[in-house]
């Protein structure tokens, strides 16, 4: 089948790294893809080597419908996080000769509350307008069997396992990632990514970092996270540049000097201890990785984004203890900014716990537990081309 999927880039990169994955994922498992973006340029960096059956288009308004639509027709229009479809475009695909007509999916964010279930695969048919006579249909993400799943290209897990128990290795995956990128290693450090936003409340985190009793080895991502390292090092201006390598105590950070194509961002994650995310596609990457991860949430003017990470903690650490729930709800909700810290404690001591003897291989081990009962469930892209396959 043919799927077309438009795709519109707000800020930052979630948007247009969803898409790329779900059209390679698509591609691979034999489906044709255009990928309509009105800004492609971080493909540059985040996409791999071409693929024959995915083909990036320009989105600039007003479209001009490229041949290729009118002459090879989608089966799938994809209508990425309610972007809306260019009218020239939903005139040309909506054709009366046309049978069937096109499976029209918005394909929405993620989300772990309630209104998901509830809105999943809902019909919105359209009565005016060059799609009238179309009907579209919401297709949510997310954690149980009554919403979409989550994007998980077929082997994913069996490939971060391979890779997580290869590190009894002599040399390790991990350690051969690290020095290609010309990163100094030493075998007794916790290895931590950071991928956040700018300006994020990183500094009581970097802080009990410095103070740990464990040496730490903290990658930072380009661009905002490195902007926020700045900030807490107290550099001028905060820019969003590679810094030297910075020590404090315990606490050493290391810079990476260009972003990261997807699978060797899927690499970094497979090769740290514990992940820093942020957005949608890096944080379920990062569930994906297995190991003990916090998320940097989107922020939102009217603050609904607390509830949204409220209903992911209450919906990812469903079985964990109070004990480990607790200080791991303490620290995220420190760093993303939220007020009254919940529970008791502060950041540095909840720090203490989680890295400690006691909490560190709890952590671990409710991480890969959560995971792997997520991984029961049927991923996104399966999902998706079983709705289609039965509305056609």
């Amino acid at each position: 089948m043919r799927w077309d999927i438009f795709c519109k880039v707000i800020d930052n990169f979630g948007d247009i790294g969803v898409c790329w994955r779900l059209a390679r994922d698509l591609a691979g498992r034999g489906q044709r893809v255009r990928l309509f973006a009105d800004d492609a340029s971080a493909l540059t960096w985040m996409a791999t080597l071409p693929h024959d059956d995915i083909e990036v288009w320009p989105w600039h308004a007003p479209l001009v419908v490229p041949d290729e639509v009118r002459s090879s027709p989608p089966d799938v229009v994809i209508e990425a996080f309610g972007c809306d479809l260019p009218e020239a475009y939903l005139a040309a695909i909506n054709t009366p000769h046309r049978s069937p007509a096109p499976v029209w999916l918005n394909l929405e964010y993620l989300s772990a509350e309630g209104y998901v279930e509830r809105s999943h695969l809902l019909p919105s048919p359209v009565w005016n307008g060059p799609g009238a006579g179309l009907k579209k249909v919401f297709f949510y993400p997310g954690f149980t069997e009554r919403t979409g799943g989550l994007l998980r290209e077929p082997g994913l897990l069996e490939q971060c396992d391979a890779w997580r128990n290869a590190l009894r290795d002599q040399v390790s995956p991990a350690e051969k990632w690290w020095r290609e990128q010309a990163l100094p290693w030493r075998p007794d450090a916790l290895r931590i990514s950071l991928f956040c936003y700018a300006p994020s409340a990183v500094g009581p985190m970097l802080d009990a970092w410095a103070h740990s009793t464990r040496p730490i080895d903290l990658i930072v991502t380009p661009g905002q996270a490195q902007a926020a390292v700045n900030a807490w090092a107290g550099r001028e201006g905060a820019r969003e540049e590679p810094f030297p390598p910075l020590e404090r105590g315990a606490l050493r950070c290391l810079p990476l000097p260009a972003p990261l194509p997807q699978p060797t961002f899927d690499h970094l994650l497979w090769s740290c201890d514990l992940n820093v995310v942020r957005g949608e596609d890096s944080a379920v990457r990062a569930l994906w990785a297995g190991a003990p991860h916090l998320w940097d949430i989107y922020r939102q003017d009217d603050g609904v984004h607390a509830d949204k990470l409220h209903a992911f903690e209450a919906r990812w650490m469903s079985d964990w203890p109070e004990a480990l729930r607790a200080p791991v709800c303490l620290v995220q909700a420190s760093l993303n900014g939220l007020s009254g810290l919940p529970g008791d404690g502060t950041p540095s001591a909840a720090w203490a716990w989680l890295l400690g003897p006691e909490g560190w291989p709890l952590w671990q081990h409710h991480q890969r537990a959560s995971r792997q009962q997520l991984a029961q469930q049927r991923d996104l892209t399966t999902q998706l081309l079983e709705f289609v396959r039965s509305a056609r």
